[in-house]
């Protein structure tokens, strides 16, 4: 089974929580999503104003894939990356900007928010965003995050072996 590449929880989920309100407010947009590659929504944020959204998972979904194709775009023309990506419609655009590595922050907006006001306030909520994920726990290997110590390790090791007789 796929499983998002980032887990977020307790005071890290929180904070990218906080940052994507915030963002929302700022910007006057509709939704905010922080999403992995993979098209998991890892956060999400929706205005007060904002109508009942479609559905977020394939939103992420799409979105992941399309950045992901923009990418071989980008070095198809001898360029390492696109880092952002912009779909204006009639009535809704969407903005996208890669976090770090393993994730990206959507944004969508009507057409009453000026494009420049949302990428203005999307470059603050990355850098935020992305310092959170530097810092939170979750960002480290399993190993770090769950390092019992060698003692339980070698009672883990041995009490496995006693079990399945190897």
């Amino acid at each position: 089974m796929i499983e998002p590449s980032v887990s977020l929880y307790g005071q890290g989920l929180q904070r990218v929580t906080d940052h994507l309100g915030a963002l929302l407010q700022k910007s006057h947009s509709l939704y905010a999503m922080l999403i992995d590659r993979k098209g998991f929504v890892l956060a999400h944020r929706e205005s007060l104003w904002a109508p009942r959204p479609p559905s977020l998972d394939s939103i992420a979904t799409l979105v992941a894939g399309n950045f992901a194709t923009t990418a071989a775009l980008a070095r198809m023309l001898g360029e390492t990356k696109f880092t952002e990506l912009v779909h204006q419609g009639e009535k809704t655009g969407l903005y996208l900007e890669e976090v770090d590595d393993r994730t990206l922050l959507l944004v969508v907006f009507d057409q009453s928010t000026p494009i420049g006001r949302v990428k203005l306030f999307v470059k603050k909520a990355v850098a935020d965003v992305g310092n959170v994920l530097r810092e939170s726990p979750a960002d480290k290997s399993e190993t770090d995050a769950f390092d019992f110590g060698d003692d339980f390790t070698k009672s883990a090791d041995a009490l496995l072996d006693d079990l399945f007789k190897e």
